[in-house]
């Protein structure tokens, strides 16, 4: 099978974590050392001993000066004599002469995105907070720098995302899953490692490890989409370490992820398009876009264009076949940002009359964009040993645009992949007094509202701000960075005064490529 199929679990982000504008950008950050002329040879903090280093994005201008240090910790916490493996870390430092004892410290989505390669896009949204405070980021175990579990020429598979090979037969299907999990699995081990050891539950383990060599400061834990699930799991595990918690897209820990990925994508796609509707203009162009995907999804299945296109990026001719689950995967990634869900009548009527070019290219370069951007065995590690046993194929899932043989497929993939140990409680809920904002998208395909709203029925002091028309990773929206330094400064959400939400609205949807009705 020449394609490869990837594991994307959406609700978890990787990329899709820091959605929005950051959307699809290469993943590819190193840190190098600066000059040493440039900056203090060296800063201490607790036993941990930090050198300069700058955190560079290839392909842009983005870059960070941070302080660097190696971090090792056992492979398996709970034989902590034996095999050690190295995380990589950076700190940085406030702008304050004499910087608040906490630090906040972001958590990465995915399972499978490294924060630290994400931290030159994320900084924007979380630039006020330096002002009084200094910043950790660790890469979790199994992802950028920290002993990444990559399988470099065959990665798992997840239909939902990227090209699958719809039309070959289940057998087929199923056979080619399997030599793909196999393969990934003997890269790994042929590097020594035991992926049932990359859990979330072992990464809690290395963030109080971390806490501990730092000197113990209490932590502000900014999570996103899956990092809200290890923000959740670090305070059930350690309350007294965590000042302040904000969770944006929030996974609660009750959810079985991947259950309702299609209930959710059939209603954010229901409501974006309920936008084309109270906009004369797009009826009449696009008419009703629902039933125009359904119509173009059907079409797919029983007839496969072979499409021409211009590669992105290198515009060399290339021609691939257009499946139904190429277009669902695309239809979803658009649906995470209110700018692409704007796209999507005018993208998804142009393809129905046959333009499939834009659509192929668009798709094949989010396909490599996140194949920059994920750990595909962090994310069977994760998926696996937390999820996958208690997923099951429903028939509300089946009826869905998305469908539910992602499910079946991933279980398949986890029947072959080593399972991790966890807590017998890991999925109760989280029941806190940490003062903790919690945000949303109105329009989010992944963690929808409702998410946000269970886990704060369990907060003794927290808050849920949503904002409107918007999808997946929030943090950026507006001013949305605002009241997240408002509220780490302060840790009193509920006097936040968030009325300046108001004045979000979702992009309205484009009649052209050059925008929607002035």
């Amino acid at each position: 099978m020449k394609r490869r199929t990837r594991l994307f679990l959406a609700a978890l982000a990787g990329a899709l974590a820091f959605g929005g504008p950051w959307l699809w950008r290469h993943r590819a950050v190193v840190w190098t050392p600066a000059a040493p002329a440039t900056a203090a040879p060296t800063y201490r903090l607790g036993s941990v001993t930090f050198v300069p280093c700058t955190l560079r994005q290839p392909h842009s201008g983005l870059a960070t000066h941070a302080w660097c240090a190696p971090f090792r910790v056992p492979e398996d916490w709970a034989h902590p004599a034996g095999p050690t493996i190295a995380l990589r870390l950076a700190l940085i430092r406030s702008r304050a002469a004499r910087p608040a004892r906490d630090l906040m410290v972001p958590i990465a989505g995915g399972p499978g995105q490294s924060i630290i390669d994400s931290w030159p896009e994320m900084a924007p949204a979380l630039d006020g907070v330096l002002a009084h405070r200094s910043v950790v980021l660790l890469d979790q175990r199994g992802t950028g720098g920290s002993t990444p579990l990559t399988c470099p020429k065959a990665a798992p598979a997840h239909a939902a995302s990227a090209p699958a090979p719809d039309r070959l037969s289940p057998r087929s299907r199923r056979k080619a899953l399997d030599a793909e999990v196999r393969a990934c699995l003997g890269t790994l081990r042929a590097r020594g490692l035991h992926p049932a050891d990359f859990t979330t539950t072992q990464f809690v383990a290395d963030l109080a490890a971390l806490r501990h060599a730092l000197g113990n400061p209490p932590f502000d834990l900014v999570g996103v989409s899956y990092g809200t699930r290890v923000a959740q799991q670090f305070a059930m595990r350690h309350p007294a370490a965590v000042r302040s918690m904000v969770l944006d897209s929030v996974v609660p820990n009750a959810l079985i992820l991947g259950q309702d990925f299609g209930v959710n994508l059939d209603a954010a796609l229901h409501a974006d398009f309920d936008l084309c509707k109270s906009e004369p203009g797009c009826t009449q162009t696009f008419g009703n876009p629902w039933d125009t995907l359904v119509g173009l999804k059907r079409a797919l299945a029983k007839n496969t264009p072979e499409v021409r296109f211009r590669g992105p990026g290198d515009y060399a001719p290339a021609q691939e076949p257009l499946t139904p689950g190429r277009l669902v995967g695309l239809v979803r990634l658009y649906a995470y940002s209110s700018l692409t869900a704007a796209l999507l009548p005018l993208t998804i009527h142009a393809a129905s009359r046959g333009h499939y070019g834009p659509l192929l290219a668009q798709s094949r370069f989010i396909a490599h964009s996140l194949s920059h951007t994920l750990d595909d065995g962090l994310q069977l590690s994760v998926v696996c040993s937390e999820d996958a046993p208690w997923l099951k194929a429903t028939q509300r899932e089946a009826t869905t645009l998305l469908g539910d043989r992602y499910i079946r497929e991933l279980q398949a993939q986890c029947a072959i992949w080593p399972r991790g140990a966890m807590p017998r409680d890991f999925h109760a809920p989280l029941r806190s007094s940490v003062p903790t904002l919690l945000l949303a998208g109105q329009f989010d395909p992944v963690t929808p509202p409702r998410y946000a709203r269970e886990v704060l029925r369990g907060l003794g002091d927290g808050r849920l701000l949503i904002a409107p028309g918007q999808g997946h990773n929030v943090i950026g929206a507006g001013c949305m960075p605002r009241l997240v330094r408002r509220f780490i400064n302060r840790i009193q959400p509920r006097k936040l005064d968030a009325r300046c939400l108001d004045a979000l609205k979702p992009t309205p949807p484009f009649l052209n490529y050059n925008g929607g009705a002035p």
